[in-house]
């Protein structure tokens, strides 16, 4: 007799997402918010949210809604409904570079890269954290994007900025670094993007509804970083990491917010989340 998986569809959003520019100091953390409400639980949240806001009827609502100065207890109320119905994935961008530059160039990347599947860099990112130099040459130089080839100048400027003393950066060399860049450039699939945080926070995310005992159905606002490609290559990773456990990622489907209150609950509280990150609760 086949087993039956218990499911979940969850739909998330995030705040702070910036592209490729991971070190705008204006913007240093990414929220990634899930919650598991139905349509119509979603739809009632919403119009109670925006009637105790004194708000009219609108198409979609964005997260300056609740982030308005004196509405402390509106977003109390929003919280407390969700106790229980949600999840949160809030990311340090710059770390976020700088555990890429681990993963990539001196480990083997893989796409448990920045999940709890992943090793653990944490000593190693913190003494990368405050390079700037370094980690701006890194972003350039893997943003391959429009490229055919690797960019001699671009390793120049990341290889200049290397710093000494880093343990794990100690004898890397250009030729492993370019033999990366020929990977990413040729589309290897075992090779993550390594500019894309919102790849390891889905992942993240998938695993944590999972909780090793469900599956979980990914409905997201409309992302251009979560291709279909890189989702099945996620979806099979997490499958294979996790075995005999259930595959913690069934899919991604890709929706327009404006027309999915569920979305819209997950844009609020990812920008409620990032507003609220610190350092004590920001995860590398």
């Amino acid at each position: 007799m086949d087993t039956v998986v218990d499911t979940v569809e969850i739909a998330c959003d995030e705040s702070g997402f910036s592209g490729t520019n991971l070190l705008d100091p204006r913007s240093p953390v990414i929220a990634h918010a899930s919650v598991d409400l139905a349509q119509d639980e979603a739809v009632e949240l919403l119009a109670g949210l925006r009637s105790s806001l004194g708000r009219r009827a609108v198409a979609e609502h964005k997260a300056h809604l609740l982030l308005r100065a004196g509405r402390g207890r509106a977003v109390e109320r929003f919280l407390s409904t969700l106790d229980g119905r949600s999840h949160v994935h809030v990311l340090d961008k710059r770390g976020f570079v700088a555990a890429r530059v681990l993963e990539l160039l001196v480990f083997e990347p893989s796409y448990g890269d920045g999940t709890r599947l992943g090793v653990d860099h944490h000593e190693a990112v913190a003494a990368l954290w405050g390079h700037t130099e370094l980690l701006a040459a890194f972003v350039a130089m893997t943003h391959t994007k429009h490229r055919r080839h690797v960019d001699p100048a671009s390793v120049d400027r990341f290889l200049a900025a290397v710093p000494a003393g880093v343990p794990p950066l100690i004898g890397l060399t250009r030729a492993h670094v370019e033999s990366v860049l020929v990977r990413l450039l040729a589309g290897d699939p075992t090779v993550p993007p390594p500019l894309e945080p919102l790849v390891p926070a889905v992942a993240e995310t998938a695993l944590a509804w999972s909780a090793g005992r469900r599956s979980v159905a990914v409905v997201h606002d409309e992302q251009s970083a979560l291709t279909p490609l890189r989702m099945a290559r996620l979806r099979a990773h997490l499958a294979d990491a996790v075995s005999p456990a259930p595959p913690p990622l069934l899919g991604v489907r890709q929706v327009d917010s404006r027309h999915d209150a569920r979305v819209q609950v997950a844009d609020l509280l990812a920008g409620v989340a990032r507003r609220e990150a610190t350092p004590a609760t920001i995860e590398v």
